[in-house]
């Protein structure tokens, strides 16, 4: 469901993450849900309007204090960011600094997001 490349999946999504059977805490859930969307929805999560970036770094944050491997590992969606269109890499790399300079974020997600706006 998180991977269907249909313009109405971040909502989708958005309202699973309030769902009861949905946890936070539970990583395989974190995993199969905003992972699967992340990672597996290059549609969804590179559009136009920037709204799939945002609620994937809400996200990498709130997981951030809790379980920062997993964070970090969410982290990693934006990777190819530079291979975007203009309008699309401009948003995926205001989304990058805006979690770079998150204050106390962890080493870990640091790490990852530093060295994806190191890349060249």
């Amino acid at each position: 469901m998180a991977a269907t490349p249909d313009p109405k999946t971040l909502d989708r999504v958005k309202a699973l993450t309030g769902h009861p059977a949905f946890s936070m805490a539970n990583p395989n859930r974190v995993r199969s849900l905003i992972g699967a969307f992340a990672q597996g929805n290059q549609t969804q999560f590179n559009r136009p309007d920037g709204q799939g970036y945002e609620f994937i770094a809400e996200k990498i944050l709130a997981l951030d204090p809790a379980n920062p491997q997993l964070a970090s590992r969410m982290s990693t969606a934006f990777r190819s960011w530079r291979a975007l269109e203009a309008g699309r890499r401009g948003q995926a790399q205001a989304t990058l600094k805006r979690i770079a300079e998150t204050p106390s974020l962890s080493r870990d997600v640091s790490d990852i997001v530093q060295r994806a706006l190191a890349d060249t």
